[in-house]
């Protein structure tokens, strides 16, 4: 997909009104996996990038009180029509803000950065800085990203470069009173939106804070 404005919001609100508003949301696997072992107890959590919100919903569902932003507003309210269509809709809290412009404020139990990638050039390793910045005190920031390109991929580009775990951790620039829960790229089998199949790769880096 070649983006035919530099305007996040021009782009985003574009592509999801093009989309249908999906009537089924899968939560992230990965973000489910780690969560089961790394974030048992819910509190509050910040979803940057929430798009049609199965990553929110699903939370919610846990317990956890989330706030989900998005740049679109057409996504924020279809995360809102879903949560109350899951009986969440009082655990979901949607905020729509250019992460590239500003930020949530508060601080987080969790801050999920999950796929957190997009053609329009935007300061994605500050972004990412601020998002550790907004977790609390034992809390978790998990960022998932690809790392390798799907058949059904926007970009298909076979010769895009990604980073590594240990690249994306590095760049956060993390203080001592952080630890590495995860930082490791693994494969799995994903299901793409026609119900297409293939194994890819994902980056996922897990850091909690300590003080």
């Amino acid at each position: 997909m070649s983006p035919t404005t530099d305007n996040s919001t021009d782009f985003w609100e574009t592509f999801y009104a093009g989309l249908d508003e999906p009537t089924g949301l899968r939560p992230n696997p990965v973000l489910t996996d780690v969560m089961g072992t790394t974030a048992p107890h819910p509190s509050t959590a910040l979803d940057l990038g929430c798009g049609h919100g199965g990553d929110a919903v699903w939370m919610a569902s846990q317990g956890w009180e989330v706030t989900a932003v998005d740049v679109s507003a057409t996504a924020l309210s279809r995360v809102t029509a879903a949560a109350e269509r899951a009986g969440v809709g009082d655990r979901v809290h949607t905020r729509r803000h250019d992460l590239g412009e500003d930020f949530p404020d508060g601080r987080y139990g969790l801050v999920s950065a999950c796929y957190f990638h997009t053609p329009i050039d935007i300061p994605r390793q500050q972004i990412l800085r601020r998002a550790a910045e907004a977790v609390a005190c034992g809390g978790l920031l998990l960022i998932v990203e690809h790392a390798s390109v799907a058949p059904w991929s926007w970009n298909k580009d076979d010769d895009v470069r990604f980073p590594t775990p240990d690249e994306t951790l590095a760049s956060l620039r993390l203080a001592e009173d952080w630890t590495v829960e995860r930082c490791d790229a693994p494969q799995r089998e994903a299901t793409g939106p026609q119900g297409q199949r293939a194994i890819v790769t994902d980056n996922i880096v897990a850091v909690r804070r300590t003080r």
